[in-house]
């Protein structure tokens, strides 16, 4: 990796962080593609977030990723957040623009961005999207910033329903054109009947993430 005077650093803070793969990625791409930039984990807790996201105006980065558990924590200490960020209450990414740090969330529009690779906008569509978590979350704000017609949403009724219920009535209160309706995924034969009604079916839950 070539390191000069004009090189730029970007970075992830979080913790844990040592078993992130993010540097090895980032800077084998910039290498590859010749962008002069530098990449690096850094471990950062709850305490030292005002801290950190000072020294990333003071040593001029260009921007970080935010992991656990500092994606809400960081919010108070930005100087703006993305209308996406804003309604799920989380931030994965930060730019720089000279001195000015801006929290996103990227989850959704990689969501968006990856079907209209495809030939498929969300726009007027109804999709049906079980889980109702940080992702699923980020991916109801973006369709809805994007003009999806309708979202159905199923979850497990379980002690996070709650919590489900204010992430679907905080995106409706920011975008309040589009339904978003929040279902128990127990209910097999009416998420039968909404998938069947359906454009798009995503699944946002851990379903794959966790070991047999």
């Amino acid at each position: 990796m070539h390191i000069s005077g004009h090189t730029r650093l970007l970075g992830l803070i979080g913790t844990p962080v040592d078993h992130s793969k993010s540097p090895q990625m980032y800077n084998y791409c910039f290498q590859k593609f010749n962008q002069d930039f530098a990449y690096f984990a850094f471990d950062v807790n709850a305490d030292n977030v005002e801290k950190a996201l000072h020294s990333l105006k003071t040593l001029n980065f260009r921007g970080a990723n935010v992991t656990m558990p500092l994606k809400n924590a960081v919010i108070p200490f930005l100087d703006k957040v993305s209308p996406a960020a804003k309604a799920v209450g989380s931030v994965n990414t930060i730019v720089n623009d000279d001195g000015v740090l801006t929290g996103h969330i990227t989850d959704g529009a990689g969501y968006t961005l990856n079907l209209k690779t495809g030939g498929v906008s969300v726009k007027g569509k109804k999709i049906t999207l079980v889980g109702a978590g940080g992702v699923a979350s980020a991916i109801m704000i973006q369709c809805a910033l994007e003009g999806v017609r309708e979202i159905s949403v199923f979850n497990l009724k379980d002690s996070f329903w709650s919590r489900a219920e204010a992430n679907v009535k905080a995106i409706c209160q920011c975008v309040p054109g589009v339904k978003i309706t929040l279902d128990d995924l127990g209910d097999k034969d009416l998420l039968k009947r909404e998938i069947a009604d359906s454009d798009i079916l995503s699944n946002a839950t851990r379903l794959g993430m966790a070991p047999f």
